[in-house]
């Protein structure tokens, strides 16, 4: 008798900006104030798509005076962290009902360790995300985690988490905020996936609107980020779920 698949459906969300108000370098210019504008500019210019990670990652190399240590980093999470209304609640969900929840993220590997060794959020199953800023691995890291250089491997490394865990086309939940989530979203259209916008940019519209991805959910707007609670998606999952029950 086969065995039962662990996990019903992957859902790979991003962090910044779409589960959270937090850019990928808040950790970096809360301690350094004096490049908060420089990699504010670094970040529009990347999730644009008009520089690469690996190059906005190489300017800010050039920039920092020192590093983020773990001290340095629990000083920004216990001053500014923040997400969006119904992100702990949806990620707790997802765990109670068999999917697996993974962060899929430009953000740096250090910030979500210090997060869940925090407990600011629930267990993660599975983490992408860059690892120019990480600590030695502990208790509370997740099962699996994948390093992220470029944005083209947040659909690499969904891919390598959905084949470990067995999960098949059509039952693959990808979201995301801007055109930096655009490759993303065209790897979740070939795999038949649920496609959630949260808090969208024109970016991501102008993207997906250009190569025929339909975004099948919107949550929240850019203009009201705090509209929208995340467990309004449950609807959307199980339905999604449903209908492609046989795979």
């Amino acid at each position: 008798m086969a065995q039962r698949p662990r996990y019903r459906a992957l859902f790979s969300s991003d962090w910044s900006e779409c589960l959270a108000p937090s850019g990928p370098f808040d950790c970096i210019f809360f301690n350094y104030p004096e490049l908060k504008e420089p990699l504010t500019a670094i970040f529009r210019r990347y999730t644009s798509n008009v520089i690469t990670l690996g190059e906005a990652i190489g300017r800010i190399q050039g920039l920092m005076p020192g590093p983020v240590t773990e001290a340095m980093m629990d000083a920004y999470l216990e001053a500014s962290f923040e997400t969006y209304p119904g992100a702990a609640p949806f990620i707790r969900w997802c765990h109670e009902n068999h999917i697996l929840f993974m962060l899929n993220t430009t953000g740096m590997k250090g910030t979500y360790q210090r997060i869940l060794a925090k407990s600011l959020l629930p267990h993660v199953s599975a983490l992408s995300a860059h690892p120019f800023i990480s600590y030695p691995e502990g208790p509370t890291d997740p099962e699996v985690s994948l390093p992220l250089h470029e944005i083209q491997d947040k659909a690499a490394n969904s891919a390598a988490v959905a084949e470990k865990y067995g999960v098949a086309a059509g039952r693959i939940i990808v979201m995301g905020d801007s055109g930096g989530d655009g490759p993303h979203f065209a790897w979740g259209a070939q795999m038949n996936a649920l496609l959630i916008a949260s808090r969208p940019k024109p970016s991501l519209e102008k993207y997906c609107a250009e190569r025929g991805i339909r975004i099948h959910h919107r949550i929240g707007t850019a203009d009201d980020p705090k509209k929208g609670n995340f467990m309004e998606m449950t609807g959307w999952v199980e339905r999604y779920l449903k209908a492609n029950e046989r795979q």
